[in-house]
């Protein structure tokens, strides 16, 4: 179940919340500190590319969250919140964990980059201690008040915005040399290479979507904020780029991290203004990671105490949490260490937010209708993009955080976590479900396409389990299997409440026994009414029953009901199957298998192909199927084996042909009982009884075998009768 969340007192709006947290996350250490890297090693135009193709991927991922979120209401959570109401709490467990953890590295990755910073002030400052203290300091901040925490980010937005103009001032007012155009990848891999090395300054456009519960309108903010943040950082990385290119030659922009001090007209704003976009990034991630944590508790995947909030409405245990865990990534080492996990979870986030935006457009949900609407190729190739940076920027890392990720997942569907939302996973199965069948219904029909699905009438399913059982055995993986309960009553003497009782206690058990098959519960006044409608009625074009299955009764008059359904299946083009099933015991003998062969036409080639496919089932590995039959004559006897060493060359179906000259003295039924009695199962053909004449074949059928194990009665009335091998 679902927690009711705690919302903030304290509510912000789309610059506050959303649009200053994501855009100072994106002018952070990778600006300052790698920019002039990258220009000095790829060149500048070059350097223009990456930055719009990095760019891109964010700005198509923040398209496709504008899409979510504008079609449902935001609760606490940020991504993960979308995620998991998107695709089911497994895989948004699956991925809100460690994005929670990524953003908790995140917390370490800039307290590292901020310490590295100091040294421009204290050259031999110790980067891990002061890593250490940096982030005891901010979590206690953070952990009082996100509203004090977010209003410290504006003197910070303004520091940031004073060292860029000084920056630009400084290039304008002194003479300029040309620009190298492109690079040669002196103290780089490659264009590839500086494009991973790049990346990150662009993930952290989602900072303010991780601030989705303590929004006034997050359905109304998030998109206007994050994709107004994305666009103002594009502008201003690519506006950087090129002045950069302007400032100095590409040796000094590799060679010296300074190069922003150096150029500006007042080097001594530049350092507020990198220390503060820093600071603010490691804000961010303390303010958002805190919130993932918080909405994973909420939803039971994490523990639910870690929900609790203050009186401000932070979630002050989840924050203390965050930072003990940022503490202990300290030990890492440094910056390097931390950064390509943290940007490979991210990255797996913008792929899953991307899909589900692509996925909501294809599978045209009619719950759907977000305000911002972009076409699923766009949201298609932001996660393919997504996907090739991934392993462009460290495959290791990439593993590692699928493997991870796959476990979660794993782990959380064994919990069979409960949600009181809906999702779109059934919207996109009923979709592909429809697509295929739009297809099937454009491809003739063929013998060799034929599988058994099969409508299984089960009665009482706590008594014919085994009948299930068999159906699958019979299907194999390759076929349907409906299980229908007939209720014998008038509609009107039962409530709506009853049949749904009855319905989700059928599937259940179902369900626990391990069974994939379909369950349905049907009232009908009477037996043979009931099934006539309801054979007509199952299924949906060329996935409708094909085959109708019965179990063994002792009443002569319910068998001979399934009797008379012979004619009337036949007309539908559906075989009958009427299966009496021996106690349990006897089903762990010797595994053989019997079919009783009177020619393909008369239902041989249905017995063939059924006992072919029980003995691919597991639980049959091992089983002899013998093809048996009755003849007047030695010769009969030569031309029979002949026919069916031929029949099962050409089928390729492990069989062996035993063939009986009948003796004068004794009866069909008497054989049956001397050839079959140590069988497993066998397979014996339906004949169609004159009119009238039902109960007499019925009587006949239940003294033929009385004495035998199970046996299955085969009526082959398929389209394809006598070609199914």
């Amino acid at each position: 179940m679902i927690s009711s969340e705690n919302q903030s007192s304290q509510k912000f709006g789309t610059f506050l919340g959303v649009y200053t947290p994501s855009l100072l996350t994106i002018l952070g250490v990778i600006m300052y500190l790698r920019l002039g890297w990258m220009v000095g090693n790829a060149g500048m135009i070059p350097s223009l590319l990456i930055i719009t193709l990095c760019t891109s991927i964010t700005l198509t991922t923040a398209l496709s969250l504008s899409a979510i979120a504008t079609n449902m209401k935001v609760g606490v959570g940020g991504e993960y919140f979308l995620i998991s109401r998107s695709l089911g709490l497994e895989i948004g467990g699956a991925i809100g964990i460690p994005l929670f953890l990524a953003r908790t590295a995140s917390v370490t990755l800039y307290a590292f980059g901020l310490a590295e910073s100091f040294r421009f002030i204290v050259p031999d400052v110790p980067v891990q201690p002061v890593a250490a203290i940096i982030i005891i300091l901010l979590t206690l901040l953070a952990g009082k008040s996100a509203n004090l925490t977010l209003k410290l980010q504006i003197p910070l937005m303004v520091a940031v915005g004073v060292s860029i103009i000084v920056f630009i001032a400084g290039i304008v007012s002194h003479p300029v040399s040309p620009p190298h155009l492109t690079g040669s990848y002196p103290n780089a891999g490659g264009f590839w290479i500086v494009l991973a090395v790049f990346f990150p300054a662009v993930t952290g456009f989602s900072a303010g979507v991780g601030l989705s519960g303590d929004l006034k309108n997050p359905s109304r903010s998030i998109p206007s904020g994050t994709i107004a943040a994305v666009l103002s950082g594009y502008v201003i990385y690519m506006s950087l780029a090129v002045a950069l290119a302007f400032a100095a030659s590409p040796d000094q922009l590799i060679a010296d991290s300074l190069i922003w001090m150096k150029v500006a007209m007042i080097s001594a704003l530049v350092i507020p203004g990198m220390l503060g976009a820093i600071l603010s990034s490691t804000i961010g991630s303390l303010l958002g990671g805190p919130r993932v944590l918080q909405s994973l508790a909420q939803d039971r995947i994490a523990p639910p105490f870690l929900a609790k909030t203050s009186k401000t409405g932070q979630p002050y245990l989840a924050t203390w949490l965050t930072g003990l865990l940022a503490l202990i990534f300290v030990l890492l080492g440094d910056l390097n260490a931390v950064a390509p996990l943290v940007t490979i979870f991210f990255l797996t986030l913008y792929t899953a937010i991307n899909l589900i935006a692509a996925l909501e457009n294809m599978i045209k949900d009619p719950s759907f209708r977000p305000r911002i609407k972009i076409p699923w190729i766009i949201s298609l190739s932001g996660a393919l993009g997504s996907i090739a940076v991934m392993f462009l920027i460290n495959r290791t890392a990439c593993i590692i955080a699928g493997v991870l990720e796959l476990g979660i997942w794993l782990l959380l569907r064994r919990k069979a976590l409960k949600s009181s939302f809906g999702d779109l996973r059934r919207g996109f199965w009923i979709s592909t479900a429809r697509y295929a069948l739009a297809h099937l219904k454009t491809l003739p029909p063929n013998p060799r396409d034929w599988r058994p699905n099969i409508l299984v009438f089960s009665g009482d399913i706590h008594k014919r389990l085994d009948l299930v059982r068999l159906s699958m055995w019979l299907s194999q993986d390759r076929g349907l299997v409906n299980v229908c309960r007939l209720i014998e009553k008038e509609i009107d003497a039962v409530s709506r409440d009853d049949l749904t009782e009855w319905r989700n206690e059928f599937n259940s058990y179902l369900d626990s026994k391990g069974m994939i098959a379909f369950g349905s519960v049907y009232v009908t006044p009477s037996f043979e009414q009931g099934v006539r409608s309801i054979i007509q009625s199952s299924g949906i074009g060329d996935l409708s029953p094909n085959t109708v299955m019965f179990g063994w009764t002792q009443k002569v008059d319910r068998l001979t009901s399934m009797i008379r359904l012979i004619k009337p299946l036949s007309k539908l083009y559906k075989s009958l199957l009427i299966s009496r099933i021996a106690p349990r015991p006897s089903l762990q003998r010797s595994k053989n298998i019997d079919i009783w062969w009177r020619g393909k036409e008369n239902n041989g080639d249905m017995m063939l192909l059924m006992a072919h496919l029980l003995s691919l089932s597991q639980d049959w590995h091992g089983s002899m199927i013998s093809i048996k039959s009755v003849v007047e004559s030695e010769t009969l006897k030569k031309e029979m084996e002949d026919s069916i060493f031929q029949l099962l060359q050409d089928t390729r179906i492990k069989a062996t042909p035993h063939i009986v000259v009948k003796p004068g003295d004794k009866s069909f039924k008497q054989i049956l009982f001397e050839e079959s009695r140590e069988a497993e199962i066998s397979f014996l053909g339906l004949a169609v009884p004159e009119n009238g004449n039902e109960q007499v074949y019925a009587e006949h059928l239940m003294d033929l075998v009385e004495k035998l194990p199970t046996v299955i009665f085969v009526k082959n009335s398929s389209f394809f009768a006598g070609k199914l091998i």
